[in-house]
């Protein structure tokens, strides 16, 4: 698999990326999702700092010249800061998925819940099981 993966994040199922960032948690998508979609044209970040986000649920989409695809909250919590970049230059979801193109950064209601998520070493082997 040549996607790379990061050993100090936790990662979903759809392809998203969480670390820990003092109080909140910074979420982004992953290297993997970023080759799958082609390059991003477009971020719509449905949230604004202070709103509320439910895991699993939508809280924004990311468009390439492929396709449309959502972005899902990863946890529950309150909208901390949003990447305000990412509306102006989506292009740096291509160039650095894993730090200046982050998306959200969520203070989480429950902080344990990020233990439910995937380990670097899970991630990758959800990657080369799907393929």
């Amino acid at each position: 698999m040549s996607s790379e993966i990061k050993s100090d994040r936790v990662y979903t199922k759809d392809h998203e990326w969480a670390k820990a960032d003092g109080d909140a948690v910074v979420i982004g998508i992953t290297a993997f999702a970023v080759e799958q979609l082609g390059d991003i044209t477009l971020v719509n970040l449905d949230v604004a700092e202070g709103d509320t986000v439910e895991a699993g649920k939508p809280f924004g989409t990311v468009e390439s010249v492929k396709t449309l695809a959502d972005l899902f909250a990863p946890l529950s919590g309150k909208v901390a800061r949003v990447n305000k970049a990412l509306e102006e230059r989506p292009e740096l979801v291509n160039d650095d998925c894993y730090g200046e193109a982050w998306m959200v950064a969520i203070v989480p209601t429950d902080r344990s819940a990020i233990d439910g998520l995937l380990d670097a070493a899970a991630y990758d082997k959800l990657l080369s099981e799907s393929h």
